[in-house]
């Protein structure tokens, strides 16, 4: 009996993640940069054709063109999800829903159903995303800021005597790269604990923190809330979206 494969895709701002699962767990997962449809391809080249191809997709054209002309090589259409009013056991409150990103939107499915109660969802890389659901499954609004790496770029880009380095973090730092880098995690970190803080008030209870992106390892240790870090949190979404949305057991 052939076994049902599935192919979730995360094209974000400047990565490709992805990864092949058959219904108990992944058998292959990997990231490119955007800039990476020849890597793509050679990943994809020897792979069992998937029955079901799912897709968040919040980069440019260019990576969506890409990524449909890789596709093209198999007979199954790919699904591009968007964020919809009820999906997986989560209520969008978004003011328009569909507006919501879809990464966004596979993160939160993902972490309801990992906590099945009220939690922050974090996801750190090009942007940071902090996200509330509430203890019924209500996507409730959240916050977007640059990442590590944007905030520091900004911050240099548009200040003539400040000059790159690599800063590491300290409580009181004492050279300009070091002053740059600890701001960047005191600020990260400062508005991941305001939102853990105003949840908190919502709920009447600590929620955990569902940790995710790149950045993680950067200011996880900086935080003094309830962490889990997850890997691959949206991919895990869109696993729960093509279960709910099909006979196939995935």
């Amino acid at each position: 009996m052939d076994v049902a494969l599935l192919l979730t895709v995360d094209s974000g701002n400047t990565h490709i993640k992805w990864g092949l699962h058959d219904g108990r767990s992944w058998l292959k997962q990997g990231v490119v940069a955007h800039d990476g449809k020849a890597l793509l391809e050679l990943e994809w080249q020897d792979m069992a054709e998937p029955a079901r191809i799912l897709v968040s997709h919040v980069g440019d054209t260019q990576a969506k063109a890409d990524l449909s002309e890789l596709f093209s090589r198999w007979k199954v259409e790919p699904q591009w999800i968007a964020a919809v009013d009820y999906q997986c056991g989560v209520r969008n409150y978004y003011t328009e829903p569909a507006q919501l990103g879809s990464d966004r939107w596979a993160a939160l499915i993902a972490a309801w159903g990992l906590e099945r109660q009220g939690c922050l969802v974090v996801d750190i890389g090009t942007a940071t995303t902090v996200d509330a659901l509430s203890d019924t499954g209500e996507f409730l609004g959240g916050i977007i800021l640059p990442g590590v790496d944007l905030m520091q770029t900004l911050l240099i880009e548009n200040t003539a005597s400040i000059k790159p380095g690599d800063g590491k973090f300290r409580d009181y730092p004492d050279n300009t790269a070091d002053a740059i880098y600890s701001g960047t995690i005191h600020a990260l970190g400062g508005a991941v604990e305001r939102m853990a803080a105003l949840l908190t008030v919502t709920l009447g209870h600590t929620p955990n923190c569902i940790l995710s992106g790149g950045g993680t390892q950067h200011i996880q240790s900086a935080l003094n809330v309830n962490t889990k870090v997850v890997d691959n949190l949206v991919l895990e979404g869109l696993k729960l979206i093509a279960h709910e949305n099909s006979e196939i057991p995935l």
